[in-house]
């Protein structure tokens, strides 16, 4: 598929709406930021949290542009989530930190998961 044009959304915008499914198929929608990358867009959370959970057990997401406050503003793309380890984690961190002056701070977990999200 073409990232370019499935993806197409994201351009310009601050804010990604990640859609992650609970095991009983209930989706959770999580503002998230996000930078783009070579096959699609990355993105960083607490390696605790629901969402990563989530992900290791149901790797299929919805992705859409939304605002601060996860209300979405442009259609869903179905992705693949990829767990980023070593030299593409650190990768996706730094186009993260780019992108996102707050990201430089040094208030964020010092253990953080790395993922991409690719079109499906």
């Amino acid at each position: 598929m073409d990232v370019e044009r499935s993806f197409a959304a994201f351009a310009g915008q601050k804010y990604l709406s990640l859609e992650t499914l609970r095991k009983n198929g209930q989706p959770v929608r999580t503002p998230v930021w996000f930078a783009e990358s070579e096959h699609g867009v990355v993105i960083f959370t607490n390696p605790n949290s629901g969402k990563v959970k989530r992900m290791r057990r149901q790797p299929g997401v919805r992705v859409a542009p939304c605002t601060a406050r996860g209300a979405v503003t442009g259609e869903w793309a179905e992705g693949g989530a990829r767990f980023l380890q070593g030299d593409e984690g650190r990768q996706a961190w730094r186009a993260i930190k780019k992108k996102y002056w707050l990201a430089r701070l040094p208030i964020w977990w010092r253990s953080s998961a790395y993922l991409e999200i690719t079109p499906t």
